[in-house]
């Protein structure tokens, strides 16, 4: 039983970190910056209903998937990095409370993916499908990937009271480092993806 529980808070916490949720936040605040609260939870919902389902997929079926697609991760670490950029892109130069986005488009791209799903924890799911075979296991490992996502969203649901706090001012300044951040690292998820895949002669790899 004290192994369960272990296992069980180890995957909760490695995910919670995982989905880099204040990053996530960040992220969320400046596309959301002038939205109505109503709105906002609605898209908050809608992360964490896209991340949920990404995810078990990705945690049941997801080397199976990339297998009959023939995508590697590296390949997605470039694909989910052109479009991280493009997001970037957004965050620099519009203005962060556009309400030209579109509820269901903010909540899929960028911000359930690749922003909270990104490589990292797209490898992790990989990984820990293949390797927990256990059925007790499995279903412990589901529940707390699902309680570290109810967890990011408790996060995104509460960003009202947290933009009180530091105001329409450190918004838009946060709107603008954010994209600088999100430039650079998507940029570094493309040079990843090509230095992997060059070194490994760009062969088709799980």
């Amino acid at each position: 039983m004290q192994s369960s529980f272990v296992f069980f808070v180890n995957v909760w916490m490695k995910f919670f970190f995982l989905f880099t949720p204040f990053f996530a936040l960040s992220v969320f605040l400046s596309l959301t910056g002038a939205w109505p609260e109503k709105r906002r939870r609605r898209v908050a919902v809608q992360v964490c209903l896209a991340v949920s389902i990404f995810c078990l997929v990705l945690f049941f079926f997801g080397r199976n998937l990339f297998d009959l697609f023939g995508i590697t991760l590296d390949a997605f670490r470039t694909g989910a990095g052109a479009l991280l950029f493009l997001a970037a892109v957004g965050l620099v130069y519009e203005k962060p409370n556009d309400a030209g986005h579109s509820t269901e488009e903010i909540a899929v791209v960028p911000l359930a993916l690749p922003v909270i799903v990104g490589p990292a924890t797209i490898g992790t799911l990989l990984v820990l499908g293949a390797e927990i075979t256990d059925a007790r296991q499995r279903l412990l490992g589901c529940l707390a990937l699902l309680l570290a996502v109810c967890s990011v969203g408790v996060i995104l649901l509460l960003s009202a009271y947290i933009e009180r706090g530091v105001g329409k001012r450190g918004i838009t300044i946060m709107s603008k480092v954010t994209g600088v951040i999100v430039a650079a690292l998507a940029a570094q998820m493309i040079l990843m993806g090509v230095r992997h895949f060059m070194g490994c002669g760009g062969a088709v790899q799980p």
